[in-house]
């Protein structure tokens, strides 16, 4: 294992003891078990447990965002809500992992940093695709990451089908597109 791919096994393997026991469950030895190497491995790429959180919260939203389309050029309304629908069933332990820390950012204020970034990141990306296919209102881009964001969640915690929610927040999408 290189130091990129074991580095790359490592923040999996975080994202992964976080997704399925709460942040509290992160510890060396538990991400050096989901990732099959020793515990002095993970503390030898990362130094402390809150580099190695911060680090797998950069490489969530990174990997979340390549996930969906929300960085790809060229698309329709349809393939951006169709992106979106689908991110809670492609990358759930992405998601609940991001979920995990920005609920113990409210308890944690040093993980506050970690939750603007997650925020910012995710709108700034809703903001340049809606951009990307005409639409250049900030509120509606805020009103659609809200939703978004919360659709995502509920997904997570009770799945069931969004289509009626993704299918008025393509019409308004459409709509403000025409305009």
């Amino acid at each position: 294992m290189n130091d990129a791919s074991g580095r790359t096994a490592l923040l999996h393997a975080t994202i992964v003891v976080v997704a399925s026991g709460g942040l509290r469950a992160l510890t060396y030895r538990a991400v050096a078990a989901e990732a099959g190497v020793s515990h002095g491995l993970v503390r030898h790429h990362f130094g402390s447990r809150d580099q190695l959180i911060a680090e797998a919260m950069e490489f969530a939203i990174d990997e979340s965002l390549r996930g969906s389309n929300m960085l790809e050029s060229g698309l329709t309304v349809d393939a951006f809500a169709a992106g979106i629908e689908s991110l809670a069933d492609r990358d759930s332990e992405i998601q609940s992992f991001q979920y995990e820390l920005l609920l113990e950012s409210r308890r944690r204020p040093e993980l506050r940093s970690l939750a603007e970034r997650h925020y910012g990141a995710y709108h700034d990306a809703i903001t340049r695709q809606l951009a990307r296919l005409g639409v250049e209102d900030p509120e509606l881009a805020e009103l659609i990451w809200f939703a978004l964001d919360g659709i995502v969640f509920k997904q997570l915690v009770l799945p069931e089908n969004a289509g009626a929610a993704l299918s008025r927040i393509r019409a308004l999408i459409a709509d403000a597109a025409r305009r």
